[in-house]
């Protein structure tokens, strides 16, 4: 019995995203048991739907996590994008192509915090937390504040269900999660990610591009931020200046509770994904569960603190078999 403890332990510190799913299992069953409509397939399809845009936004912080970069300004970048979105099919620009110029508006972004950062050799963190005030006031000017809405032009994207159960928006977030896991496993450029979060000095005397190579990590999130919008204008109808503020704290939780430091080096898609899961359970089994909206934000809090001592405890674990 030891030794089977002694496995579990060992299993668990090596992949933190196994220790989430009974995390997620264990919350089910308590939301389960308290109201049985937790279970019901409705629900079950409403929270799969709900952690769709996130897992977008997830996918791009993932990927600027590992290189050791943050981008906190992904939440006033689908507020503008989003907008603009709407702004042009109020107009009557054709609903994909207001879309495509929306995710490009959110890629031409990203892109330039990344070449700020590079530009100003300042972290990436201090001028997206700058360009929130931007992009915001951008939105606000082209606005005047005024809530955009769409009339169902667009929201075929958001309600459609495959056999009446699972979103469709929840097949894009698979997708995502696909072309991120590729890209980090399969590709030279997903190397180059691990390699400038583990030591980017390192990195550039072997050759890489680094200042090359953060663009495109940042050209990468603002595409996922982009489609992240997109479905997001699809499942509300509307978009306003304010829309998505917040979103990036939950996406970059939701990859450090997946596993990754935020030294930047080591995580993956799983994790992320996992961490999403794990979020959205959370606030589902809580609304379930009839708690109060105030103590939920007290309990989402401490159990994120939670597993990033799990996460912090996985890492010296690490180091002292390294040792």
């Amino acid at each position: 019995m030891p030794e089977f403890g002694a496995i579990i332990r060992k299993k668990l510190l090596a992949n933190q995203w196994s220790f989430l799913l009974m995390v997620v299992v264990i919350l089910s069953i308590i939301a389960g048991t308290v109201n049985n409509r937790y279970w019901w397939p409705g629900n079950l399809s409403n929270l799969l739907g709900q952690i769709s845009v996130l897992s977008l936004v997830a996918c791009g912080a993932t990927v600027l996590i590992i290189s050791g970069n943050f981008d906190i300004s992904v939440g006033a970048n689908i507020g503008l994008s989003s907008v603009v979105m709407a702004m042009l099919m109020r107009n009557g620009v054709y609903p994909p192509l207001a879309a495509c110029i929306g995710v490009l508006i959110s890629l031409i972004c990203a892109t330039s915090i990344g070449a700020a950062s590079i530009l100003f050799q300042a972290p990436a963190f201090i001028i997206s937390l700058a360009a929130i005030g931007v992009f915001q006031g951008i939105a606000l000017f082209i606005t005047q504040g005024t809530i955009q809405t769409i009339y169902g032009q667009f929201e075929t994207l958001g309600g459609a269900k495959l056999f009446n159960f699972l979103p469709l928006l929840f097949i894009f977030a698979l997708v995502g999660y696909g072309v991120i896991h590729f890209i980090l496993v399969h590709t030279q450029l997903g190397r180059c990610v691990y390699a400038i979060g583990n030591n980017q000095r390192a990195a550039y005397l072997a050759g890489i591009n680094v200042n090359r190579k953060k663009l495109i990590f940042f050209g990468l999130n603002g595409v996922f931020v982009g489609c992240a919008a997109m479905l997001l204008l699809s499942r509300v109808g509307a978009a306003q200046p304010s829309t998505g503020t917040g979103i990036e704290l939950q996406a970059i939780g939701s990859v450090v509770i997946g596993g990754a430091p935020m030294s930047g080096g080591k995580g993956s898609v799983i994790g992320t994904f996992c961490g999403v899961l794990l979020w959205g359970v959370i606030g589902n089994a809580l609304n379930m569960m009839r708690v109060n909206p105030y103590i939920q934000d007290v309990i989402i809090g401490l159990l994120i603190i939670f597993a990033v001592a799990v996460s912090s405890l996985r890492l010296r674990a690490e180091r002292a078999m390294m040792e």
